[in-house]
């Protein structure tokens, strides 16, 4: 309460005068809250950072990047770093998530592709840190610790778990092989908005220098929303042929282009199977339990397909007998 009651002096002082009121706008992941204040004649949204737990300098250095791109983020309008407070422009609540259908699909991802190929275009090598080796292995090593250990209460053996690394050796050395730009990070469903222009794009904060599939694999492999294998090649065809048109260094076979697409896939999910779990037991957020079915879906289809990953597809027959996947469409 005592945090709130600063926001609102904070706010108080950067509109004498004008009355507003405060409601909660969202949460996320993480520390950082958000509130929703409204002014007789207008909306703006106050992410509450606390210092001690969140740093706001990343989330305005990629969102200053990400605007310079010609994309649509919150506008900062007024910051106090030192209390962990920003004040942003007002991207509205409806998240792509709450508006996909399958009939406006369609137009919905092609305007999240158009955003990422301007985000992309725009990378540079020293803005951002370096989705590297390390990275890429810390977060695939949060499968074991938290998904095997916690989750199914399995402890590997030596053999499983040797296995186990040279899978993950195997896909970093596809990943670090793509060509890089600016990654997101957690571009999905849940982080791109529905405004005027589509899309807004939030949660960047944690955004790298990477394996340019990246993003693609996050927005349409959702780890929230899932859609048929022949929907997902027609949205990445579509990516890959404005990406070449823009000069972006995508493969010239759409074939590598896919393959990249799914072992990117596949680092992206064992690692979202491990914080979904690590959300779960360690910060008492359960409801990213049933998240877990479809990005275990995911996993086991690519593994299943590149004889490289067979042997991730054998642990994971080994520690969990196959369930029944989610398919189609739905929530």
């Amino acid at each position: 309460m005592k945090r709130q009651q600063q926001l609102t002096v904070w706010l108080q002082s950067q509109f004498p005068g004008e009355t507003f009121s405060l409601a909660p706008a969202s949460a996320d992941a993480s520390f950082r809250r958000y509130f929703r204040a409204s002014f007789s004649n207008r909306t703006l949204i106050v992410m509450d950072a606390p210092p001690e737990h969140e740093d706001c300098r990343p989330f305005l250095h990629v969102g200053q990047l990400f605007e310079n791109a010609g994309t649509h983020v919150p506008h900062v309008y007024a910051q106090d770093l030192t209390e962990g407070f920003l004040l942003l422009s007002d991207l509205g609540n409806t998240t792509y998530l709450q508006a996909l259908t399958p009939e406006n699909a369609r137009g919905l991802y092609s305007a999240a592709t158009d955003a990422l190929i301007r985000i992309q275009l725009a990378s540079k090598a020293d803005e951002l840190p370096p989705y590297d080796e390390a990275l890429l292995l810390r977060e695939m090593r949060l499968f074991p610790e938290w998904y095997i250990n916690k989750h199914l209460n399995i402890t590997l053996t030596s053999a499983q778990n040797a296995k186990l690394e040279t899978v993950f050796a195997r896909i970093v050395a596809n990943n670090l092989a793509q060509p890089r730009v600016y990654v997101h990070r957690d571009y999905h469903s849940r982080n791109l908005m529905v405004t005027e222009p589509n899309p807004g794009i939030i949660d960047f904060q944690d955004a790298v220098y990477g394996p340019i599939t990246y993003d693609l694999a996050s927005l349409f492999k959702d780890a929230y929303i899932k859609w048929e294998e022949p929907e997902i090649i027609d949205w990445l065809i579509g990516y890959w042929e404005k990406a070449r048109r823009a000069g972006l260094p995508v493969h010239e076979d759409f074939g590598q282009l896919y393959w990249d697409f799914e072992w990117m896939g596949v680092q992206r999910h064992i690692k979202v199977l491990g914080i979904f779990a690590r959300l779960c037991y360690r910060d008492g957020k359960e409801g990213y339990l049933k998240d877990m079915p479809l990005v275990m879906s995911y996993l086991r289809a690519a593994a299943a397909r590149y004889v490289d990953l067979k042997p991730l597809f054998n642990l994971l027959n080994e520690l969990e007998p196959p369930q029944e996947t989610p398919t189609g469409y739905g929530f």
